[in-house]
């Protein structure tokens, strides 16, 4: 390629993309694609999909709670004139993310952890920088410039470019901007907390608690091989010793408003009395190596020592060194098709050895079939269960040849444990919940831990919820969180 043609393809670049906006935090220009009429329509689609996947979770008090402390934090913002929308979502995830136009979400995940309303604005107040800043909009703006100049490129060079752009701005929104745009949420929700009557130095305390947090998060996921799952405005090293992070801080001490700053950590601690704890009931809860899905009354059972991983739209189970996995999904039951022609239309073609399995009381099909995976081709065991009004369809496969007809076995005995929920296994369907309870002089985490329904880690996990890990102890009087 000549330098000649190096400029030309430069400014013609240049030529497609000349859009720039008036940033209204800094007052400086900055290059984006998107009128905020189109950021607002935008953030109102995504809010769709987000839902659709993620539901609001159903306590009126906590989301009418919730909305309060972010309305104020948005009304003391550089875009208080935005119609801001603040969601609570049923995730026992750790996180709180934006989406264009005024979009807030924060999980129950993360509100377990937190320990005050200042801790909560915190959150919000960082989630209200992004928006205002408009991140979202300028790493688009950045991402679809590529995609543009790439397109340029590709018909000057014959050599193609793509873009995944909703990809881009997803990550981007969902784990993190990168560590100029988090310090830029943190300096504005500092300024927004220091507005608002709470002090800015909530902002260290709230990515103290989720640092913790992630520390165990990580420690946990080593233990169970898998990644972890942090909250993306925590940074790598402690907010005790990020000296960047103090300086953005202490650029709002000149906010502060006379008085008592606004903690109002019993009406936080309140509004979290009964919170749902861990997986909810609608999508399932996971007990040892038994699955129990209350809303459908079904109850599965699976081989001692094998992972179950409940996820939105399916449930996995793994045999331990990731030897063979059966994955389940269900939906609606269909009229007039057999189970075998359910299969079929599942895009399972030519099934050999077909038969009925026996299970008394439910319409069932079995078969198997080839199917292509990361290890080669394996012949897959498919099981389809109808009962009075879903389609269940479960896909074992093994990792390797010789040890199909073994787990064959155990594939076929999941299926066969698919039953109603017993009274017992109903309580244990119910799921965990937050309750509060006042701290006595001879109160130790260690005793509570032993009364804790959490299987794994319930010292860790009690100190975690009430902000005295990894050794703290509570002092008398203190509201703590436990949970039931």
């Amino acid at each position: 390629m000549t330098a000649k043609t190096v400029v030309l393809l430069t400014a013609l670049a240049a030529c497609l993309l000349p859009a720039c906006a008036t940033n209204p935090v800094t007052g400086r220009q900055d290059f984006v694609l998107m009128s905020e009429s189109e950021e607002i329509a935008l953030g109102k689609k995504y809010n769709q999909q987000i839902l659709a996947q993620m539901p609001a979770y159903n306590d009126p008090g906590l989301t009418a709670y919730v909305n309060e402390v972010g309305q104020r934090i948005a009304h003391a913002s550089h875009r208080p004139d935005l119609d801001y929308h603040f969601t609570v979502l049923d995730s026992p995830m750790v996180n709180a993310f934006a989406m264009p136009g005024g979009y807030v979400y924060i999980t129950r995940g993360i509100m377990a952890y937190l320990n005050s309303e200042a801790e909560l604005a915190a959150v919000l107040g960082h989630e209200v920088g992004h928006v205002t800043a408009r991140h979202s909009v300028r790493q688009q703006s950045a991402a679809t410039a590529s995609g543009v100049a790439g397109a340029v490129l590709g018909a000057a060079t014959g050599v193609p470019a793509s873009q995944d752009l909703f990809d881009v701005l997803g990550k981007a929104m969902l784990s993190g901007y990168g560590r100029e745009h988090e310090l830029e949420s943190d300096r504005l929700g500092a300024q927004y907390l220091a507005r608002t009557g709470y002090d800015p130095d909530a902002m260290l305390e709230v990515i103290g608690v989720l640092k913790a947090q992630e520390v165990f998060e990580r420690q946990q996921a080593r233990e169970e091989g898998r990644e972890p799952r942090t909250y993306h405005g925590v940074f790598a090293s402690h907010p005790e010793n990020d000296q960047r992070l103090q300086e953005v801080v202490k650029e709002s001490e000149h906010l502060k408003v006379s008085g008592q700053p606004r903690v109002a950590r019993t009406a936080y601690l309140e509004h979290l009395e009964g919170l749902a704890f861990g997986p909810s009931e609608d999508e399932g809860i996971v007990v040892a190596n038994h699955f129990y899905h209350k809303p459908l009354d079904v109850g599965l059972d699976f081989p001692a020592g094998w992972s179950i991983t409940n996820q939105a739209d399916r449930l996995l189970a793994t045999a331990p060194g990731q030897a063979a996995i059966v994955e389940i999904v269900v939906g609606q039951r269909p009229l007039r098709v057999t189970p075998r022609q359910f299969l079929e239309q599942q895009g399972v073609r030519n099934p050999q050895l077909g038969q009925t399995l026996n299970l008394q009381g439910y319409e069932t099909y079995t078969a198997m079939a080839p199917v292509a995976t990361n290890v080669g081709q394996r012949n897959a065991r498919f099981i389809v269960l109808y009962d009075a009004t879903h389609a269940w369809l479960f896909t074992g496969i093994s990792r390797s040849t010789d040890s199909q007809r073994q787990f064959d076995k155990e594939f076929k005995a999941v299926a066969r444990s698919f039953h109603r929920l017993s009274a017992s296994e109903k309580k244990l369907a119910s799921g965990f919940r937050l309750h509060l309870l006042k701290a006595g002089t001879d109160t130790r985490i260690e005793a509570l831990a032993r009364q804790s329904p959490i299987r794994k880690q319930s010292e860790a996990e009690l100190r975690l919820l009430n902000g005295l890990y990894p050794k703290g102890e509570p002092q008398p009087g203190q509201l703590l969180k436990v949970v039931r």
